[in-house]
């Protein structure tokens, strides 16, 4: 859980923030969701008490499906900046 927490915690620092909310928004989240399905995970791994890994799945599910939506929206709104001087990111986003 804290190996999850600390690369949570790392990539959330590398965010640079802009004078957009709703983007600093969305590019903080995305780690912070991250991170809370890599320790649901870990539950499913080990845990044993069945109604605390039921929701732990349903973190998955839905963080998950929230991740999606939050990448979706934040390549809509950097696709304007794709010819930005940073360039695209590898993962087909654009730098900030």
């Amino acid at each position: 859980m804290m190996e999850s927490m600390g690369k949570m915690h790392s990539a959330m620092s590398l965010e640079k923030p802009s004078s957009d909310a709703d983007l600093d928004f969305v590019s903080l989240m995305l780690p912070h969701h991250q991170g809370a399905i890599d320790m649901a995970k870990t539950e499913l791994i080990h845990g044993k008490d069945p109604q605390i890994r039921r929701l732990a799945q349903e973190i998955v599910t839905d963080q998950e499906s929230e991740i999606q939506l939050m990448r979706h929206w934040r390549q809509q709104q950097l696709g304007a900046n794709e010819n930005s001087p940073e360039g695209p990111l590898s993962d087909g986003k654009t730098q900030r």
